[in-house]
């Protein structure tokens, strides 16, 4: 079986394949076609946005495919950036942009009120109509300042782990994959299709 990784993201890629590799199938990603389409994320929900994603390579590539769409929900800016957190500082910024942006607007909230927490819903399409949800959620809270950037990407720097003590940047891939909002939701993508290629 072939399996396509729904994204042009090279960062997800990497983690998606550290915890898909043992599955026994061959994991295809955007550098194994040409005209690799980006799909629009114009889903106002996490959901909708993996569901368009997942279905419109499926449509690409005739192969199921498994598409992620996360975001980090902040409870003091009212579970903001959420799906929009990738463009938080606008459209084409960068990781940092976003970093920024979020410290500037939480500045003067104390610690206990910085509360927040990274989603992920994981859709796996294997057909027309045939397509499955997954999900998978980590509590944490907004760093005041970011931490050195030795792992991870996106928000990573500011997301502070408490079980760990650390940010997300400051754990391996590993360790982050073992507790993350993404790593909960690709184990359960694993269940969804290991019960496919048995029937």
């Amino acid at each position: 079986m072939k399996l396509v990784l729904a994204t042009n993201n090279q960062d997800k890629i990497k983690e998606m394949k550290n915890l898909l590799d043992d599955l026994g199938v061959e994991i295809l990603t955007s550098k194994d076609f040409e005209n690799f389409p980006d799909i629009e994320e114009t889903g106002s929900t996490l959901s909708e946005n993996a569901i368009l994603k997942a279905e419109g390579i499926y449509k690409f590539t005739g192969l199921p495919s498994l598409a992620d769409d996360s975001g980090l929900e902040v409870d003091a800016l009212k579970g903001a950036p959420g799906v929009y957190s990738s463009r938080f500082a606008g459209e084409d910024c960068s990781y940092e942009d976003n970093n920024k942006k979020l410290l500037l607007v939480l500045e003067g909230i104390t610690k206990e009120n910085r509360t927040a927490r990274f989603r992920c819903v994981i859709a796996i399409c294997f057909g027309q109509g045939q397509t499955q949800l997954v999900a998978g959620s980590v509590e944490g809270f907004i760093t005041e300042e970011k931490a050195d950037f030795t792992h991870g990407f996106g928000y990573d720097p500011v997301f502070y782990f408490p079980p760990l003590k650390k940010t997300f940047a400051e754990v391996t891939l590993d360790e982050k994959n073992a507790v993350s909002h993404r790593g909960q939701a690709l184990v359960k993508a694993k269940a969804v299709l290991k019960e496919y290629l048995s029937t």
